[in-house]
């Protein structure tokens, strides 16, 4: 493997240091050296992203302001990536930690399949490091949704879609790709990504011998408020999934997805309504409204 290729590590921290440095301390026992880390953080606070900033200190900060979301938070580090000609670029998650080895066999893919347009690893996890948290994502194209493969003995390394937990891809093929599409803010935005990507041609993979242990979804909870998740997740998952079959609607079985979604919002109705979430389901509502519409996502 030739080991002159540069890579650009973009994480996206949202009020979770803790998890973050446990991200940086695992990468900084990473095998491979020739690597740079990007950290953006999104609505900083000043005292702990400056003692980040003392302890990392090989760590790149770039801070915002505001929560610009995940896409366009990941597309300030890929700008940041390609601007400083680095010849691959990694989306990690901040609460994940990674195997010391994980990077060499996720090179190595490139080097044995030039059609190869991304890939991830094996993603299992933190908490119970015998369950797969993801092993590659796939698409039913006649109902029209992404879901995730969570089976250990999965033999395909070919894959339909790889989440934005942990994804490799070389920086000519975001390029002509396009940066992350920045009207999902959150969900929906990496199974766009992989699609548009596939749509030139490239194949996207998984890489089981590259290992890396992910706590969970975080920073989506809010135990305070109807419930673990809170009413902006909710509206995030209606509003981007109707988003996404719009936007590849040639992918998708028109009757099929109405028939899904119809299910979907009927499910949920009916849940939030017999669990008295009343907030939950004027987002879902809210959702639908503007996905249908295509209106600019409220925060």
């Amino acid at each position: 493997m030739n080991l002159n290729k540069k890579i650009a590590i973009i994480i996206v921290n949202w009020k979770q240091y803790e998890l973050t440095i446990n991200c940086l301390l695992s990468l900084q026992k990473v095998e491979y050296k020739n690597l740079e880390v990007i950290l953006v953080d999104n609505e900083y606070n000043f005292e702990k992203i400056n003692k980040i900033k003392s302890d990392f200190n090989k760590v790149e900060v770039i801070e915002s302001k505001e929560n610009l979301g995940f896409a366009a938070a990941n597309n300030i580090g890929i700008k940041y990536a390609i601007k400083n000609k680095f010849e691959y670029v990694m989306l990690l998650n901040n609460d994940t930690e990674v195997n010391k080895k994980f990077l060499t066999p996720l090179l190595n893919s490139f080097q044995n399949d030039n059609s190869l347009g991304a890939v991830q690893p094996l993603i299992m996890n933190y908490n119970n490091r015998a369950k797969v948290w993801n092993a590659g994502g796939y698409l039913n194209n006649f109902f029209g949704f992404p879901y995730t493969n969570n089976k250990l003995n999965n033999k395909k390394r070919q894959i339909d879609w790889i989440t934005g937990c942990c994804i490799l891809l070389k920086t000519k093929v975001i390029k002509k790709a396009g940066l992350m599409d920045e009207d999902f803010f959150a969900y929906y935005e990496d199974v766009d990504w992989s699609l548009r990507i596939k749509k030139l041609g490239y194949k996207l993979g998984i890489e089981g011998s590259s290992v890396i242990f992910h706590h969970g979804t975080k920073s989506s909870n809010n135990s305070n408020f109807e419930g673990n998740l809170s009413p902006f997740v909710h509206y995030l998952n209606i509003r981007n999934h109707i988003y996404l079959v719009k936007k590849h609607s040639d992918k998708f079985n028109f009757i099929g997805v109405l028939f899904y979604q119809f299910l979907k919002i009927l499910f949920y109705s009916i849940y939030f309504i017999i669990r008295l979430r009343f907030s939950k389901l004027k987002m879902v509502y809210r959702g639908l409204n503007d996905g249908i519409n295509n209106k600019q996502i409220i925060k």
